[in-house]
């Protein structure tokens, strides 16, 4: 999404989305908010994912990194501590948010910390080649592994088309 849009187009889109959102933790010391749309909504599949949820697969929006601010506390760094960064509430331990190993231009949040997550769908499933055999989601697009890179813009594009928005 480019954000270099002219700011009557920019106002609209946030308008379109109900935003900003807010969310948090499952004990609500760390508290956050959302004000950019969404990049796309995923389901992932991968066994990391399912062992760091203790479920059939993780749900996230990928979120633009300046529409994502921390409003209270201070999340730590869990999972494997490696290059890709898993943020948690040091407190509860609620799973929060993903950075991505290289791309800091996005904050993978994990859907169900927004405080209304009901418009949630997930647009694409990742790893489906590692998927538990009776897991299964809506989204519009399955890929093996990760989609390509040259394949993100026309995701992103028409999952801004298509998308599921919150209600007012």
């Amino acid at each position: 999404m480019n954000w270099n849009m002219n700011s009557e187009r920019r106002q609209q889109m946030v308008n379109d989305w109900n935003l900003p959102w807010e969310g948090g933790c499952r004990c609500g010391q760390i508290r956050f908010q959302v004000s950019a749309p969404p990049l796309l909504t995923m389901a992932c599949h991968c066994t990391g994912c399912q062992r760091m949820t203790a479920s059939a697969f993780s749900l996230s929006v990928a979120i633009p990194s300046v529409g994502f601010s921390i409003l209270k506390g201070q999340p730590t760094i869990g999972g494997l501590h490696g290059a890709t960064r898993h943020y948690f509430c040091p407190h509860c331990m609620s799973w929060m948010f993903t950075r991505p190993e290289g791309i800091d231009e996005f904050v993978n949040l994990r859907a169900t910390m927004l405080d209304d997550a009901s418009w949630f769908a997930p647009f694409i499933e990742t790893w489906t080649r590692e998927k538990l055999l009776w897991a299964m989601t809506s989204a519009v697009h399955s890929f093996e592994t990760l989609p390509n890179y040259e394949d993100y813009a026309f995701l992103i594009e028409e999952y801004a088309k298509q998308a599921s928005k919150p209600a007012r």
